[in-house]
């Protein structure tokens, strides 16, 4: 997609569909920090993107974001061009309220990912923490690929975290697909370069264990 952001960093469009429902109710009705894949910090995440050192003028989407506090350490890190997306406008409400006046710095979109209009060749890195393995119709992931490789910079880097294989089939009353490192950029594909991968226990609020898989690629020319 070649059309160009809205000046306003807080306009969105809100799409109408089931799996919006779904999310703002789960929003609606849990703390921020009651949903089963909350951490104070995505410390995984973070420390892989910080490894990539990209400099504070690079363009940064998480793709849904929702409540997570990775905009936070984004901004405090001194990143000027960060981009969060997510379903439910409620969760991103809750991200606003926290940061404050800071939330004007953030460009907020509220969109299916496989559908939304992002900024083509833009973006230097691409963080998503659970929101691909929910995505089980093959049309969905290609629609979902196909976004990253428009909107993804050539040479700019895909963090990708999904339940690994030993993780829950389940999340939020949705079935999930789960990955190990090779399906899951075997999802991505040729244009894609691997770089790395590793596999993580998240400890959700209530003390179980989710085993996660997080897949770090290159975008190739």
């Amino acid at each position: 997609m070649t059309t160009t952001p809205a000046t306003n960093p807080a306009q969105a469009t809100h799409p109408a569909n089931a799996a919006t429902d779904h999310w703002n109710t789960i929003y609606a009705t849990k703390g921020a920090d009651h949903v089963s894949w909350y951490r104070p910090h995505l410390d995984e995440s973070l420390r892989r993107m910080q490894a990539l050192a990209l400099p504070a003028e690079a363009h940064l989407i998480d793709v849904g974001g929702g409540a997570s506090t990775l905009v936070d350490d984004w901004l405090d890190l001194g990143f000027r061009n960060v981009h969060v997306v997510d379903l439910a406008a409620t969760a991103l409400d809750v991200a606003k309220a926290r940061l404050g006046e800071r939330s004007a710095r953030v460009r907020w979109q509220v969109a299916d990912i496989c559908k939304a209009d992002l900024p083509a060749d833009t973006f230097d890195f691409w963080h998503d923490r659970a929101v691909f393995h929910f995505l089980r119709d093959l049309d969905q992931r290609a629609a979902y690929v196909a976004a990253v490789h428009r909107s993804v910079k050539v040479g700019g880097h895909v963090l990708v975290a999904t339940f690994a294989a030993g993780g829950p089939t389940r999340c939020s009353g949705l079935e999930v697909v789960r990955y190990d490192a090779d399906s899951l950029h075997r999802e991505f594909g040729g244009g894609f370069e691997r770089v790395d991968a590793t596999q993580e226990v998240h400890h959700t609020p209530w003390g179980s264990e989710q085993a996660f898989v997080y897949c770090l690629c290159r975008v190739r020319g």
